[in-house]
C-alpha cells in the first residue's frame, strides 16, 4: 500500500479490547501513518463507546501523536474511504453468551463462547452481521482489508471470503501467539530464533517447531510441556486448565491448541463447566464482571495506558496480531503470522476453497500460508468432521435453514445427537429471538407449537 493518511474503522470499537488496539497502533506509529481511527458501536453500546473512546484519545495524546479519534454510532461515516476495518464485536453483547453457556449446561451439555452449540450460536447471530458490513464495504471502502477479530473468527471469515465475497480478508486470534511464547519459554531460545508452522482451523490447530539449526523440537516440547512430570499449563486465561493425557499428545507428533482440550478430555471441560454452572460462575458472568471493572478503570480521567488488568478478560496479544498484520500488509513487511484464510490447497485434507488457520508470512498482496499437506489418520477425521460443521452452520446462518442447523448441532462432537440436539437448537432460537432475524419462520413455528419451551428459557435467564 502506499497511502501516508491512513484511516482505521473499528467495529465494536466499544470493546474492553480496544485500548490493546490503541496500544499497539501506538507501538508502530513509526510503521503506520495514521491519520483517523474511527471507533463505531450501536445504540446499546453508546456508555461504553463514549468511555472506552475517551480513553483511546488520552492514550493518543500521552503519545504526544496528532491522530484523530472519531467515536460514531453511523458505521456508513466509519467505512468511508477506510483503508482498514477491524471487526471485534458481538451480537447481543455479553448477555448473549450467557444464554450460550447457560442453556446448555442447565441440560448437562457444554456451553462455549466458540466451541459447541454456544459456538454454532454465536455464528447464527453474527455471519449474517459481518455480510451486511461486506456490503457497505463493497460501497464505501472497496480497496479495504477487513481484520477480523470476532468469534467464532473461523466461520466468521469463510462467511466474509466465501460467501460475502470480500477477498481481503484475514481472521485473526491471539491463541497462536500464546503457543508461540510458550514454546520459546520451554525450550529456553528466543521466538524468532524458532519456527513454526500452524495448520488446522480457528481453536482447532495443531503446531510444529524447528529450531535455527534445522532440528525439529516437536517432540522435545511434548515431553516439556505434557509429559508425565509436567502441568499441562495452558497461557489461556478463559479456559479450564485440564491436564492432557501424554500419550495421546505423543501419538499425534504435534503440538495441540489449548481448545483441543474440549474434544480431548471433553469429560473433565464439561465436569468443571456444569460446576460453573452451578455456583452461577460460568464464564461469561465472570467475564461480564471483569468488564464492568474495567470500564470504571477506564472512566478514571488520568488513565492514558492500558490497564494490567485488561490481561484477565483473556484477550492478551491481541494488537501483537491485529496490529501487526495491520502493519505487514502496509508495508510488505512479510512477518511470519498465524492467519485464518483461503485453504487453497495448503491443507490437503480439507476442500480446497474453505478458511484454515495456518502460518505464512503476510506480505502487501495478503496471507501466503506455507504448505502443510496431510494430517495423521487421528487428527484428520476429526478435523474434517469439524470443518463440515462448520461450512454447515454457515450455510444455516445465511439461510435461515432450520434443517441445516438441526444438522450442524448432530455433526458438532460436543453436542449429543437426537432428541437433545432439537431440544438445544429450539431452546437457544426462542433465547436469542430478537438477533435471529433469518431464523424468524423457524422460531414462530417454536412459540406457537412449543409454549413449555418458551416457558423454561424465560424461567433459566431469569437467574442470570
Amino acid at each position: 500500500m502506499t497511502r501516508d493518511a491512513l484511516k482505521i474503522a473499528t467495529i465494536g470499537g466499544g470493546s474492553s479490547y480496544t485500548p490493546e488496539l490503541i496500544e499497539g497502533y501506538i507501538k508502530r506509529k513509526d510503521e503506520l501513518p495514521i491519520k483517523e481511527i474511527w471507533l463505531v458501536d450501536i445504540e446499546e453500546g453508546k456508555e461504553k463507546l463514549e468511555t472506552v473512546g475517551a480513553m483511546a484519545k488520552r492514550m493518543v495524546k500521552a503519545a504526544g501523536l496528532d491522530w484523530e479519534v472519531h467515536l460514531t454510532l453511523d458505521r456508513r461515516a466509519a467505512l468511508k474511504d477506510a483503508d482498514f476495518v477491524s471487526t471485534q464485536f458481538r451480537v447481543g453483547l455479553l448477555d448473549a453468551r450467557i444464554k450460550d453457556e447457560r442453556i446448555p449446561l442447565s441440560h448437562g451439555v457444554l456451553g462455549q463462547e466458540t466451541n459447541g452449540a454456544g459456538g454454532m450460536f454465536k455464528a447464527f447471530r453474527t455471519i449474517p452481521v459481518i455480510l451486511g458490513i461486506i456490503e457497505d464495504m463493497k460501497e464505501l471502502c472497496p480497496d479495504a482489508w477487513l481484520v477480523n477479530f470476532t468469534n467464532p473468527a473461523g466461520m466468521v471469515t469463510e462467511a466474509a471470503i466465501k460467501h460475502g465475497g470480500w477477498k481481503k480478508t484475514a481472521g485473526l486470534c491471539n491463541v497462536p501467539i500464546g503457543h508461540r511464547k510458550q514454546a520459546a519459554e520451554k525450550l529456553g531460545i528466543p521466538e524468532e530464533d524458532l519456527f513454526f508452522k500452524f495448520a488446522g482451523i480457528n481453536h482447532f490447530h495443531w503446531h510444529r517447531v524447528w529450531d535455527k539449526q534445522g532440528k525439529e523440537r516437536t517432540q522435545e516440547l511434548i515431553d516439556l510441556i505434557y509429559g508425565p512430570q509436567e502441568d499441562s499449563e495452558s497461557h489461556l486465561k478463559n479456559i479450564h486448565n485440564a491436564p492432557f493425557h501424554y500419550e495421546q499428545i505423543k501419538d499425534l507428533g504435534m503440538l495441540p491448541c489449548g481448545y483441543h482440550r474440549y474434544y480431548y478430555i471433553e469429560d473433565e471441560m464439561l465436569k468443571h463447566s456444569i460446576e460453573e454452572f452451578e455456583k452461577g460462575e460460568t464464564r461469561a458472568q465472570v467475564v461480564k464482571e471483569t468488564e464492568a471493572r474495567l470500564f470504571e478503570l477506564y472512566k478514571d480521567p488520568n488513565l492514558d495506558y492500558k490497564p494490567k488488568e485488561l490481561e484477565q478478560r483473556g484477550g492478551t496479544h491481541y494488537s501483537d496480531a491485529a496490529c501487526e498484520l495491520i502493519a505487514s500488509i502496509h508495508n510488505d513487511k512479510r512477518t511470519d503470522m498465524v492467519v485464518s484464510t483461503e485453504n487453497n490447497g495448503t491443507i490437503t485434507d480439507l476442500p480446497y476453497d474453505c478458511v484454515v488457520e495456518v502460518s505464512g508470512p503476510v506480505t502487501a498482496h495478503g496471507h501466503e500460508p506455507y504448505n502443510w499437506g496431510a494430517f495423521p489418520p487421528a487428527a484428520r477425521g476429526i478435523i474434517q468432521v469439524m470443518k463440515g460443521m462448520e461450512e454447515t452452520v454457515i450455510r444455516a446462518a445465511i439461510d435461515g435453514d432450520y434443517g441445516a442447523a438441526l444438522h450442524a448441532f448432530t455433526i458438532n462432537p460436543l453436542v449429543p445427537g437426537g432428541s437433545m440436539a432439537k431440544t438445544l437448537l429450539d431452546e437457544l432460537l426462542i433465547a436469542h429471538k430478537d438477533h435471529l432475524p433469518n431464523f424468524s419462520d423457524a422460531i414462530a413455528k417454536i412459540e406457537q407449537e412449543q409454549p413449555d419451551t418458551v416457558a423454561y428459557v424465560t424461567e433459566l435467564m431469569k437467574s442470570n
